[in-house]
């Protein structure tokens, strides 16, 4: 898309908000909960928009504060405790460092993150409550809900399960029936009861604060769907459908032992619910961070509060925080909410509990050092407007199509050739063609177009522009050829390579928002200092004679075991969620009868050798003494074991399956093992050790 017809695109509705000046950018991203690790869909659809548009207005030297955190309140963690045995504190504590370092790996550049479990977050979330609860502004109710009397508490929704009454599943909980999608209340559950003690809960009275937001409506409506037509299509569009049906008025507390107290005179037991907790995590952490200046970030009109988040969260963000931001008096309200839509996996909407998930740290633990390459993928399929779709497949071909054969191509190009002919000194640029003009003025166009699309949080438009810039690098030295003019005219060859290296020092500057890892290499191979934004386009970055660094590839391709692998790993979560109900409990097997399982010979081996098979990251190779003259076995449990660990080790095999074919390997039976809940594998071992062959009846 050229300049012209871009700006004619974005024109109109945001031209007006784009004259607003500020004199400094609070940028806040979604605080994911605490009860998992984070996943692709998380990434995509929140934190690399948000890191790119961070890194984006820092290059441009503006002053900017990228707030991150955990959510570490709610039932959800109360669940998990208890099923796990353990505090809920013991799983935020977990899952807080699980989320961080993967944050932190992808190089999600917040300028803190932190949790809402902090000292500093109970204190300003209590403080808020009592701000509005002195003003009057919540209303006070008394409503019937469940009570468990043998657990003598009463039950938020989660806590119920019965009967759904649209599709009979038995396990269905008061929020929601995992099996047919309908979202419900506890009170149409047929035959409910109590998931923590099992009885059947009886009605109780009991007292909550409601923040009134049918109060707030007509403002709302005049703030969001006047003064923000130029947000994003999706979100002002459930903004609005939200207004239209009216808004209620929403609890914010809930009868809870693990959260926030509720800061007032008879509310034992009770405590801030967690969206009302949640969203002032954004305050606490800036004053964790800013303790003496945090009010210049929340209060000052001259600040810009943008929220990224997934489009889940719309609601809380557009509608009711601004409502509780507006109730308390004193804080500004968000200039604009990029929400993007969800992120599927080959086809699939992404569950945690079926566990169709790409997880971030398993990701770095199978693929090492490819930060830059999911970021780019996850951004060229960024779900900005509607649902879209990451693929294994797709995510090879960007590789090896885009990153490596277009960009690293081009780089590697120039890097080689400058070492060949100027051992690997910038040369003189001499006198310039037409051709080479018209190169640098479409890099000076595209630096208009890419500032335009960030501005206006066009990331996936945006990264394409950046990866133009490469193409042109790579037209430039296929039109000039400066191999072959080597031979006749060095001092051109000269001129193309200065030129070339200046497009190599942009493109380090045009992609570090996007791949801040390969673009910190880029400038460490061209031996500079990182450059600023206002430096792209220009060609008098880099002087004749300065000695470049080490040239490395910047990317490599991905090849077919890698990829295997990965969708090998989807189809084995697959296989697993068919033997598991809708509330992911395991179901047995069809029955079989008892001469079907005397077919098989399950015997007890020693293992002589073991290895991993070559070209494959999943599967180990087998020698194993079984009593019968020894036998080759290929199990795929390499990311469990390490080989040396199995040798001398006694295993449990089925000795009577045809022998099978694995990349080049004949496997002659297989080696049993257990799955725990955690998708590890653990092998079958005796007890004591047996001769080599014994059966296992």
């Amino acid at each position: 898309m050229r300049l012209s017809k871009i700006f004619a695109t974005f024109a109109g509705s945001n031209s007006k908000k784009m004259e607003q000046q500020f004199k400094r950018t609070l940028i806040t991203s979604a605080l994911p909960y605490a009860n998992g690790p984070v996943h692709l869909g998380h990434l995509a659809g929140v934190y690399v928009p948000a890191d790119i548009y961070a890194r984006y207005l820092r290059l441009k030297g503006e002053e900017v504060l990228f707030i991150g955190g955990s959510d570490e309140h709610g039932v959800p963690i109360t669940l998990r405790a208890k099923k796990e045995g353990v505090t809920p504190q013991d799983i935020v504590d977990r899952f807080h460092e699980i989320i961080k370092k993967s944050f932190d790996d992808f190089g999600i550049s917040f300028d803190i993150y932190s949790r809402t479990t902090s000292a500093t977050h109970r204190q300003v979330a209590s403080d808020f409550f009592k701000t509005l609860y002195d003003k009057g502004a919540f209303v006070e109710k008394t409503t019937e809900q469940y009570y468990d009397e043998d657990a003598h508490q009463f039950l938020a929704d989660r806590y119920i399960t019965g009967t759904c009454p649209h599709c009979g599943n038995e396990n269905a909980y008061g929020d929601q029936c995992e099996a047919c999608g309908t979202s419900l209340s506890p009170t149409e559950l047929i035959n409910p009861r109590s998931a923590i003690s099992g009885s059947a809960p009886v009605m109780r009275e009991t007292k909550h604060w409601y923040l009134p937001l049918d109060q707030y409506e007509e403002w709302l409506r005049q703030w969001i769907l006047d003064q923000h037509k130029e947000w994003r299509p999706n979100v002002y569009g459930q903004c609005k459908s939200w207004l239209d049906m009216g808004l209620q008025p929403r609890a914010v507390s809930r009868d809870l032992d693990w959260g926030i107290p509720v800061p007032v005179e008879g509310a034992e037991g009770k405590v801030l619910y967690v969206w009302f907790d949640a969203p002032i995590g954004y305050i606490s952490n800036t004053k964790e961070l800013r303790p003496d200046d945090w009010e210049t970030w929340w209060k000052d009109p001259s600040t810009r509060i943008v929220h990224f988040i997934g489009k889940d969260n719309i609601v809380f963000h557009c509608i009711v925080f601004p409502a509780m931001l507006r109730a308390e008096g004193s804080f500004i309200l968000p200039d604009n909410v990029p929400a993007n839509e969800f992120l599927n996996l080959e086809n699939d909407k992404i569950s945690t509990s079926r566990n169709w998930a790409v997880w971030l740290h398993e990701y770095l633990a199978d693929i090492p050092g490819k930060q830059d390459v999911l970021r780019y993928v996850l951004t060229a399929n960024a779900p900005e407007t509607k649902d879209n779709d990451f693929t294994w497949k797709d995510f090879q071909a960007r590789n090896n199509n885009e990153l490596v054969a277009i960009f690293g191509n081009f780089v590697n190009r120039v890097m080689v050739l400058t070492g060949k002919y100027f051992d690997g000194c910038v040369p003189l640029c001499g006198e310039m063609t037409d051709y080479d003009r018209a190169t640098l003025d479409e890099f000076q166009r595209i630096r208009a177009e890419l500032e335009h699309l960030l501005d206006t949080f066009h990331f996936r438009d945006a990264q394409r522009e950046a990866m133009n810039l490469a193409r042109i690098g790579n037209k430039y030295l296929a039109d000039t050829e400066p191999w072959k003019t080597a031979k006749t005219d060095l001092n051109r060859v000269g001129t193309i390579l200065n030129l070339s290296l200046h497009i190599t020092a942009n493109l380090s500057i045009a992609f570090a928002p996007f791949l801040p890892f390969s673009s910190d290499n880029l400038v460490e191979m061209l031996n500079i200092t990182p450059l600023k934004w206002s430096s792209l386009g220009n060609f008098d970055l880099i002087p004749a004679g300065h000695q470049l660094g080490k040239a490395s590839l910047m990317f490599e391709k991905i090849e077919d075991e890698v990829i295997d692998g990965q969708i090998q790993k989807l189809l084995d979560t697959k296989k697993a969620n068919e033997t598991k109900d809708a509330n992911n409990t395991p179901i047995l097997s069809p029955e079989i009868a008892f001469d079907d399982f005397q077919k098989l010979d399950i015997r007890v081996g020693t293992v002589l050798e073991c290895f991993k098979v070559p070209k494959s990251d999943k599967l180990l190779q087998f020698r194993l003494d079984d009593g019968m003259g020894g036998r080759t076995i290929v199990s795929g449990i390499a990311a469990h074991y390490q080989p040396e660990d199995l040798v001398g080790k006694q295993v449990c095999f089925i000795a009577n399956l045809a022998p099978r074919k694995l990349k080049s390997v004949i496997s002659e039976g297989m080696i049993l093992s257990v799955e725990n809940s955690d998708g590890s594998l653990a092998i079958i071992m005796p007890q004591k050790t047996v001769a080599a062959g014994s059966k296992i009846t």
